[in-house]
Parts: structure tokens; sequence; C-alpha cells
């Protein structure tokens, strides 16, 4: 575990090179070196105010949907779980489309996300309460809620967006794909403050959560307080998912194809699954916005779209591995 760790490790610092370096802007070496030394100019900007701030958001977005998605998939033992199954993606778009449908982004920066979280965890708390039985969530029940509240939600953004004007469409539009371009420092502590606790407690949940891969009888007869666990993991698991959402947009397969690579890895044990997934989520994340900025520059791609347009055909590789083992 730890040389994997290590050489994880070592594969996220040369994405965040790579992400730093790379751009629609093209600096000479010896700007980077005065940028680096904290000499104010062009070089300066870009590196410490604009592609810095993007690349941090990108580490912890594509880490927090990483390990959210390991999360739901042991929890429900199924390898095509993904940390928007319980409707929290359209949660958040509802939110976000509310806020720019009244103007509230224009006049406050900070509006568009914490609309977007605000809705993504009232859809989060209206699916736990419809699975609900008593103090028993059941698992079917939540799945099936997921779907129906989310395709619930998705319909009355659909609603809000047939009386909204043009510009404001596209803005919906770039947001529902997922982007980075407007992280700041104030967005990336305030995700901070959402990963790290809930990162750390999932990870002390680390053993429970091999019980419950092995099914919930399993986990009982091991000592594991099955609902409990399951309650506090959904919850953190869904309020990682609802933070990245609400700070980069709908951003896919990050938590679907990276837990799942890991564990194809060899890697079954969440004492590791969790931080190297988190490792791998945030190197690919940060490794796709790179490859948006630069592709078609100087237009940007959403990073939805890489990730989507790479993360299908890896899936399926994947996919088709897993059968063959």
């Amino acid at each position: 575990m730890k040389g994997s760790i290590v050489a994880l490790t070592c594969l996220l610092f040369v994405a965040v090179a790579v992400g730093l370096l790379v751009g629609p802007v093209e600096i000479p070496p010896g700007a980077w070196i005065e940028a680096l030394r904290g000499e104010e100019g062009p070089a300066y900007t870009i590196l410490w105010r604009v592609r810095l701030p993007r690349v941090v958001a990108g580490v912890l977005t594509g880490g927090m949907l990483a390990v959210s998605g390991a999360v739901f998939q042991a929890l429900l033992r199924n390898p095509l779980a993904e940390p928007y199954l319980l409707g929290v993606s359209s949660g958040a778009a509802l939110g976000a489309v509310t806020s720019l449908a009244l103007g509230l982004s224009a006049s406050a920066y900070f509006a568009l996300p914490v609309a977007a979280l605000a809705g993504a965890l009232v859809a989060i708390v209206v699916v736990f309460e419809v699975a609900r039985v008593g103090m028993r969530l059941d698992t079917r029940v939540l799945l099936l809620a997921g779907v129906v509240v989310s395709a619930f939600l998705s319909a009355c953004v659909m609603l809000i967006l047939t009386f909204v004007r043009a510009d404001t469409l596209r803005s919906v539009f770039f947001w529902t794909l997922g982007s980075l371009s407007g992280a700041s420092w104030a967005m990336i502590a305030s995700m901070a403050a959402y990963a790290t606790p809930a990162v750390v407690v999932l990870f002390g949940l680390s053993r429970h959560l091999n019980a419950l891969s092995l099914g919930e009888e399993t986990a009982a007869h091991l000592g594991t307080d099955t609902e409990h666990v399951k309650w506090l993991a959904y919850a953190l698991a869904s309020l990682l998912a609802a933070a990245a959402v609400s700070v980069a947009g709908v951003i896919g397969f990050v938590g679907l194809v990276v837990p799942h690579g890991v564990r194809l890895a060899g890697v079954r044990d969440h004492r590791a699954l969790i931080p190297l997934s988190f490792l791998v989520g945030g190197a690919a994340l940060v490794l796709a916005d790179a490859a948006a900025r630069t592709v078609a520059a100087p237009m940007e791609i959403p990073v939805g779209v890489v990730t989507a347009v790479l993360g299908v055909p890896l899936f399926l590789l994947l996919l088709r591995r897993s059968v063959r083992t």
C-alpha cells in the first residue's frame, strides 16, 4: 500500500505541474521562475491567481467524486454505482438554475455554488426520508427514490429554462457540463472544509465498509452496526458529491471509473482504496482540465465533456476486463 500511495502521489504532483504549465497562454521559462519567486507580472497573475486555484479545485473535486463513488460502490455492492445516484446532480442543477434565473449570481459570486449546494442537500434529504423505514435505510427503496427524485428535479429544471433568457441558457448549459473556470480560493476553502472531515471519517469507516461490501448480514455478524454505518457513509459520500457539484458543476465518470479501476488493480481494502481513489481522481481531473483548456485553445471545452469522452471508452475497457476475469 505504501508503495502505491507514493507512486500515485508522484502522479498527482506531475498532474499538478502539467496543470500549472499548460494553458492557452504560453509563458517562457524565465517568466515562470520570476513568478515562482513572487515577482509581480503577467506570469505571476496567471500562475497564482488563475491556474493554481483551478488546479487545487481540480484535485479536490476529482478526489471527492472518486471517494464518493468508492463508498457508494461498497454500500450498494455494485461497481456501477456513482456519486450522482441519489439525485445530487439534479438537485444541484435546480439550485444553480434557480440562482441564475433570478439573477442572484450576478449580484454575488458565491450565490451559484451556495444555491447548488442547497439544492443538492435538499434532494439528498428527500431521498433519505423516502427510503427511511423507522431508523432503517432500505437500499432498494433508496435507489428507486434517487431515480424518481432525480427525474422530477430534472423536469423542474427544464420548466424553469423555458422562461429564462438566452444568455442565462448559455450559463446553465456550460455549468451542467462541468467547469473549473470559476475556481477561487474562497471556494477552495469551503470545499476543503467539507472534504477534509468527510474523507477522514470515511477512512475511519474503512473496516466497516469492507464488511458491508460482503453483505449486511455478514457485516452484522462481524460486529458492524450496519444501519448507523450506512446512514453515516451515505450522508458523507452524498455531501462530498454535493460540494463538488456546487463548485465545478456536473462532471461525470470520475466517480464511476476511478474507484472501479482501482478495484480492478487489486485494491479491495478500503483503507487503501479510499486514499488511492482520492489521489487518482484528483490527478485525472486536473489532467482532463488541462486538456479542456488547450485542445481547442483559445476556446475552452467543458471539462465534463473531456471526462465523458475519455471515461466512456476507458470504462468499457475496464468492464470488459472484469467480465474476462
